[in-house]
């Protein structure tokens, strides 16, 4: 079997992305929290916030878990998971991510 930089790579990609989501993440829950003291602000908006939150960090969770297999090259389908939600997460990282994650699948146990 031979061994390439692309599940790495994949890997890097897909927790940085992750990484970026969980940042975002903080902003949108901050944000939530901050317009829930507000008056002035209708209620459905730190509704709105805190529901959007809630998806992106299951995504960003996901890119991060799927990173880590990938670098160890474990459990392709969680690898080639995690890049599809690095997608979602960043756009460019995570089209990169999905090319190389199918490209490398025979590297994986």
């Amino acid at each position: 079997m031979d061994r390439s930089w692309r599940p790495v790579t994949a890997g890097i990609l897909d927790i940085i992305a992750g990484v970026w989501a969980l940042c975002w993440v903080f902003v949108l829950a901050l944000g939530g929290g901050i317009t829930s003291i507000i008056s002035s602000v209708p209620q459905w908006v730190p509704a709105l916030l805190f529901g959007l939150a809630v998806p992106f960090a299951l995504l960003a969770l996901l890119a991060v878990i799927g990173g880590i297999f990938a670098i160890q090259r474990r459990g392709w389908g969680l690898a080639l998971a995690g890049s599809i939600a690095a997608f979602f997460c960043c756009f460019i990282l995570g089209i990169v991510s999905i090319i190389l994650a199918a490209l490398s699948r025979n590297e994986f146990k």
